[in-house]
């Protein structure tokens, strides 16, 4: 099998992607019932310790009952790119296959399957000094602003994201003015001259995408989701994390959704305003809607994808047939 830096495809492996609250780590743990598997999560968030409330990280006793990757493996404090991802995948999978498993990969962090299924562009590495100037412009002007400038210096960059997306717009506003390049021409060139073979693309054996016929249901169970994470302790995690002092509103970690709305809430609490914890929930719930909405729109171009009806009764039974099938035909 082979292992990191090989050129060769490191083995078949099996996608299992979907929007937040769509059950997919229900569906990968019957999975992992059925047959000898190991999961490598594509989540952003999930990477960080000492986020497990916000996160709804898997437990200790489902992490026991099946090994997990790339889960708790950087501190708050650091970034952890996708092409970083792409390449510690890529070395999981091959080193699964070794030890006789099914390598399934478990997310809903669209750009980290994308880096995966295609090459990426070697983009400028982050400039701070950028980023903080982007971060006064917002809040003087607000996200919305940059992001019309954003819509002048690179278009196709803009139409895909939200107004208030400001991580992705930071990023691209970034890109530009290190390079003088738009996000979009960096990702051209890279599929026009995909010559690193290191870089090449990986395809699934399957990639099974949970999704909800009626968007009423997901929404319910983000909302069950969120008030479970406040019932759970919450913003006690969030205030141990800015209570570090090293951590800002900035970084990747605190952007992830959920927890930007609650520094933002303790913030506003520490500033002697004490907002109502009703507030944060649904700043938080809307949030999550959101991305939730982001990531059906990226499977959506995914068109290689089987679907499964998660608000369905019958969707645990179809997604495990659905890999039995794949795995059964690339073996």
């Amino acid at each position: 099998m082979a292992k990191s830096g090989a050129l060769e495809p490191p083995g078949a492996f099996v996608a299992l992607a979907g929007p937040t609250a769509s059950g997919k780590s229900a569906a990968a743990l019957a999975l992992a019932r059925e047959m000898p598997v190991e999961i490598v999560s594509v989540d952003s968030a999930l990477v960080y310790r000492g986020m497990d409330i916000g996160t709804a990280k898997p437990t200790p006793s489902e992490r026991a009952a099946v090994p997990h990757h790339l889960i708790d493996i950087r501190d708050a404090a650091q970034a952890y790119s996708a092409a970083e991802f792409a390449a510690d995948a890529r070395r999981l999978i091959g080193e699964i296959h070794s030890r006789g498993a099914l390598p399934l990969l478990v997310g809903g962090t669209m750009l980290y399957f994308k880096a995966l299924f295609a090459p990426l562009a070697a983009m400028p590495s982050a400039d701070a000094a950028v980023r903080a100037e982007l971060d006064a412009q917002a809040r003087i002007q607000g996200w919305p602003a940059l992001h019309a400038e954003l819509a002048r210096i690179d278009p196709p960059t803009a139409a895909r994201l939200a107004p208030h997306d400001s991580q992705r717009i930071q990023r691209a506003l970034e890109v530009w003015r290190v390079s003088g390049r738009s996000l979009s021409q960096w990702h051209a060139d890279a599929h026009a001259a995909p010559d690193a073979p290191a870089a090449a693309a990986l395809a699934p054996a399957l990639l099974l995408s949970l999704e909800p016929l009626e968007r009423a249901w997901l929404h319910q169970r983000i909302a069950l989701r969120f008030d479970q994470m406040l019932a759970g302790g919450f913003l006690d995690e969030v205030r141990r994390l800015r209570a570090r002092g090293d951590l800002s509103p900035q970084l990747p970690s605190m952007r992830c959704v959920g927890f930007r709305q609650a520094w933002e809430w303790l913030d506003a609490a520490d500033a002697g305003h004490a907002p109502p914890v009703g507030l944060l929930r649904e700043r938080g719930i809307a949030a999550t809607r959101q991305l939730a909405k982001r990531q059906l729109t990226w499977l959506r171009g995914m068109p290689q994808r089987r679907v499964v009806a998660c608000d369905q009764p019958d969707a645990l039974a179809l997604a495990v047939r659905a890999v039995h099938d794949a795995a059964k035909a690339s073996s």
